[in-house]
């Protein structure tokens, strides 16, 4: 069922309307109707219908610039225009602006449900467009080989929270899952061939020699693949930086030091290698970083695999080059890492109370787990601290009133000789900062509501006062206001300012003297007939009687 907006000055012809047309059986639901433009840009804006009916000559706002503003605000929303043989020259108008459809007064109400009927199958098409999962399901199978890749190569081009590619491997059917981690990268080595290699005209031309780095890549990468989807079906092998990237995936429990594992992997690699200078008639130099245990840290298991290319300068190229045969093996520190900083602040600034518990469940696991030294293990809360102090900073919140003076605070964590103590006392402080940012937060909502009812307050006699204006007083964008002030006001800004316009000319009625077109003008009305209108709709009764004492008001 879609929704509409029935616009006409004429009440008979909205009543008719009504009345002869099922609107049901049509698909439609008339949610209100207006009598003017300016009543039609509140119903729009509050009942967002998908149609808007609209006759062209209206007072206060005509239906040619009631379309503009429709088609300005809500690009997406279809207009009917009636209008008739007289106002021709509007309806090419109309047609200009991109109105949907128009309709010759007189017109009978088969006319009128024969054109609702064309413009609902325009947006049921538009809507089976967007919707049509099959479609969607084709588009997203062609793009997935595309999708798949650009994700493997974010993993191995930064650290991503364990949460993010557990995530992202399910949505793109990968199996990633696994006790330990390997990254292999191989590049093609640059072939100066001799003089005697040239070809004579009408010979094929062969791999070796074609300059075309990516198709290159593409048969050492079918190679790779082929050879690497028999040893395990996890494992993947992608592009990424015009070299061939492997991700090795163990399911078995293993040790980052296991010289098995090591050992056949090496021997895989031995074989991709062999198996490009055969058949393509390239040498690759491949590059092996250290077996990881944890899938977020294959970004620097990658960063391992680049290094050891780099020794292709001192060994030569064409070769396997393994990190931990070139460098000294050393373990890989437990640190409080920039992604894990970023990720507490925003759970701080945002989140709830159980993704807050739930993170540092997750940054105090490991520490719990882990060998690191006393003084990493002080360094790792420090850096935690530190996330804790630029959070408060940036909302501008008071830390020593949240939690003490800082000596004493660094004091108490210097305390802390455990790491389960340690999550205990950072829930804790973590938790108290949070609910502070919160409260600040609808602090700060509530203080800028009422900064910008006093200014409509100051300001409702101005004709020309709006919500933008309102926001440049009070330097914000209007997305962002609009949605505190209808949140906080329970209403929108139109209305609010609607009803603060309505009190005062009440109260002009009741003490003074002065004639309905001056309050009209006072409370910010230009057109002192749209005044008596809004005046009547919000009371039920003209200004004047109002002022002869009816209603009761």
């Amino acid at each position: 069922m879609y929704k509409m907006i029935l616009a006409d000055d004429e009440e008979d012809v909205r009543e008719g309307l009504l009345q002869l047309i099922d609107w049901e059986s049509l698909g439609f639901q008339v949610m209100d109707t207006a009598e003017n433009g300016k009543e039609a840009v509140e119903l729009v804006e509050k009942h967002l219908p998908d149609i808007v009916v609209t006759d062209i000559q209206m007072p206060f706002m005509n239906g040619l610039e009631l379309s503009e503003w429709i088609r300005e605000t809500y690009p997406a929303m279809k207009i009917i225009i009636l209008t008739g043989f007289e106002e021709f020259e509007y309806a090419q108008k109309a047609i200009r602006l991109g109105i949907d459809e128009y309709v010759l007064k007189p017109f009978s109400s088969a006319e009128l449900a024969a054109v609702l009927g064309k413009v609902k199958a325009q947006i049921d098409e538009e809507r089976a467009e967007k919707e049509n999962v099959q479609l969607l399901t084709e588009h997203y199978r062609k793009n997935l080989p595309i999708l798949q890749s650009l994700f493997l190569s974010s993993l191995v081009s930064r650290r991503l929270p364990k949460a993010e590619i557990r995530e992202k491997s399910k949505s793109y059917g990968l199996n990633l899952d696994g006790q330990g981690y390997l990254i292999a990268a191989l590049r093609i080595d640059s072939v100066q061939l001799p003089e005697e290699a040239v070809r004579e005209p009408g010979t094929s031309l062969s791999l070796r020699e074609t300059q075309d780095t990516q198709l290159q890549l593409f048969a050492v990468l079918n190679i790779a693949s082929e050879l690497v989807g028999r040893d395990h079906p996890g494992n993947q092998v992608f592009i990424h930086h015009d070299e061939i990237v492997l991700l090795r995936v163990f399911d078995s429990a293993i040790s980052p030091d296991d010289e098995g594992i090591a050992a056949r992997t090496l021997q895989l690699l031995e074989e991709i290698r062999f198996s490009v200078e055969r058949f393509l008639k390239l040498t690759v130099t491949i590059g092996v970083g250290s077996i990881r245990t944890d899938i977020g840290e294959v970004f620097a298991s990658y960063q391992e695999a680049q290094r050891a290319l780099d020794y292709r300068l001192v060994l030569g190229s064409g070769k396997v080059i393994w990190i931990q045969d070139v460098e000294a093996r050393q373990l890989v520190p437990f640190t409080f890492d920039e992604v894990k900083e970023k990720e507490l602040i925003r759970v701080l600034k945002v989140g709830s109370d159980e993704e807050l518990e739930e993170l540092l469940e997750k940054l105090f696991s490991g520490l719990l787990d882990s060998r690191i030294s006393y003084q990493d293990y002080q360094v790792y809360l420090l850096m935690m601290f530190t996330a804790i102090v630029k959070a408060s900073q940036e909302v501008h919140a008071d830390m020593d009133k949240l939690f003490g003076e800082s000596s004493l605070f660094l004091g108490q964590m210097s305390k802390l000789k455990h790491a389960a103590e340690a999550k205990d006392w950072f829930t804790k402080i973590c938790l108290t900062l949070k609910h502070s940012i919160a409260s600040e937060r609808q602090t700060s909502y509530n203080r800028l509501v009422e900064e910008a009812k006093a200014y409509i307050q100051a300001h409702y006699g101005e004709s020309d006062i709006s919500i933008a204006k309102v926001c440049k007083q009070l330097h914000i964008s209007t997305g962002y206001f609009s949605g505190i002030f209808k949140k906080e006001t329970k209403t929108t800004f139109v209305n609010y300012l609607m009803g603060v316009r309505m009190e005062a000319a009440r109260h002009l009625l009741r003490t003074t003297d002065l004639k309905s077109f001056e309050i009209a003008e006072r409370v910010g009305f230009a057109d002192p007939n749209y005044f008596s209108f809004c005046f009547r709709k919000k009371f039920g009764i003209s200004p004047k009687e109002y002022r002869n004492g009816a209603g009761g008001l």
